[in-house]
């Protein structure tokens, strides 16, 4: 008897492979899940009958013994990633007729490895939030992709329906896109892993962009041990095994440690010393000025190159919607602000709230400030001989789900630790940790590592798998 609630994606590829379960079976459980839990919001478009057609057709062909990594296993896509023949909104109105001939490269990976591809989850309207409360798009009562554990809280964004549906247990797996937590801090609220790669290590081709210098797609799934599973599927690179802990340093940056619930902050230490007790060195470091160069970095770089990426890809789209069509539609209000307010005019607030010419801002932030924010974390490591810097992934658990979730407040109280790593383009995993004591939320803990040591992350995440455990699935 097959458990559903605790069925990982690696599990799930062995059992279809050995005979255990059909394809089939498995994505008729995923379909009714969905369905069941349409008062999550999780998806824009549910592919019922191509995801049966897909299944169906798999297991036809495994009985000829074929063995693919995600060989019949249903996955869910962000709805800002293109597949061919469903519709690609990025969770906005003006695109909700766009329909891809294509998939996306990152998703032609994941098809050629045998997955099934159920749907595609709602978002954070053009990726631009940390909540999920999006407008536009709802299959349930309220609006707003809904926590897996609470309806009543965010999912957290952009990539919020990809987290609701791992955290429901819907499916096992998926794709999201972070441009400066958009993996990471629904996985944490939602209670699911996940990888934000080195900048330019996926293909971005056919995915709606917010900014081509922070953007880039992340598995998200049940466990590092899948996430591992789908990055190798992308990369087409080796198989990963844990890591020693008793090989691991880790360093902690005291001002990654603000802000944070008393929930959080148990479980974080919690932690910390459960990695300890399993050998790995935690040391506290300095990183002085990581708060002001990232000041410089964030806001001027992706909302300067918000306005010239979405043209091109609107044009790639060939729909002939243009950049001031795409505004006027846009559901959300705090999206259609920053479009209105700052995207489409190339203006940045200065410190005195006052509105600027955002190209000078922009070029100081590329030339100047990103450089030495990428020196910075480069010389931490190497100096401090860190695997990875460790923080809780968000500070707080997820809050209410209500138009107020979406105010720059707590855009910026959410992203306040994911958002440097994203700006220096280094990779960094999310890991569930625990249920907090006392609001019995999801809480995360995030390693960010040096660029380019994505495997060396995940190899530390699989062994951190057996230390913490999977979450208790929602109730």
């Amino acid at each position: 008897m097959t458990d559903y609630d605790q069925l990982t994606l690696t599990q799930a590829a062995a059992d279809i492979s050995s005979g255990r379960i059909t394809s089939h079976a498995l994505t008729t459980e995923a379909l009714a899940r969905a369905k069941a839990s349409a008062d999550l919001n999780a998806f824009v478009t549910l592919d019922e009958v191509g995801a049966l057609k897909a299944a169906a057709a798999f297991d036809a062909r495994a009985k000829s013994g074929a063995d693919k990594p995600l060989g019949g296993v249903p996955i869910v896509i962000k709805d800002n990633i293109e597949v061919a023949g469903l519709p690609c909104t990025a969770g906005t109105p003006a695109l909700k007729d766009f329909v891809p001939q294509a998939d996306a490269l990152v998703v032609a990976s994941l098809r050629a490895a045998g997955a099934i591809i159920l749907g595609k989850t709602s978002m954070h309207e053009l990726a631009f939030g940390i909540s999920g409360y999006n407008t536009a798009f709802k299959t349930g009562a309220e609006l707003g992709v809904r926590n897996a554990y609470d309806r009543s809280l965010i999912a957290g964004g952009s990539s919020s329906g990809t987290g609701a549906a791992i955290g429901a247990r819907i499916v096992a797996g998926g794709l999201g896109t972070d441009t400066g937590g958009s993996v990471r801090v629904p996985g944490a609220l939602n209670g699911c892993a996940s990888l934000r790669p080195t900048v330019g290590r996926y293909a971005q081709a056919g995915i709606a962009p917010i900014s081509h210098t922070r953007d880039t797609a992340g598995p998200m799934a049940a466990t590092m041990a899948d996430v591992a599973l789908l990055d190798r599927v992308i990369t087409g690179g080796d198989a990963v095994l844990p890591a020693d802990l008793k090989q691991v340093r880790i360093g902690l940056v005291r001002s990654m440690l603000a802000n944070l619930d008393a929930d959080t902050d148990a479980a974080f230490r919690a932690a910390l010393e459960q990695i300890k007790s399993q050998g790995a060195t935690v040391v506290e470091i300095e990183m002085p000025q990581v708060a002001e160069l990232n000041g410089q970095v964030g806001f001027p770089v992706a909302l300067y190159e918000a306005y010239d990426d979405m043209v091109a890809y609107l044009a790639h789209t060939g729909t002939g919607i243009t950049i001031a069509a795409l505004a006027e539609g846009i559901a959300s209000p705090d999206v259609k602000g920053t479009y209105d307010g700052l995207v489409l005019p190339r203006k940045l607030p200065a410190p005195d709230g006052t509105l600027v010419d955002a190209k000078p801002v922009y070029d100081a932030a590329i030339k100047t400030a990103r450089p030495a924010l990428q020196a910075l974390y480069r010389d931490t490591f190497a100096s401090n001989r860190l695997d990875a810097i460790a923080f809780p992934t968000t500070p707080r658990v997820a809050i209410p789900s209500n138009p107020d979730s979406s105010s720059l407040e707590n855009f910026g109280l959410f992203i306040q630790n994911t958002d440097p790593g994203s700006n220096a383009g280094i990779p960094g995993i999310q890991i569930p940790i625990a249920l907090g004591a006392r609001s019995k939320l999801p809480i995360g803990l995030e390693l960010d590592g040096p660029a380019g040591s994505d495997l060396r992350l995940l190899a530390i995440g699989m062994a951190l798998d057996k230390v913490f455990g999977r979450l208790p699935a929602p109730k």
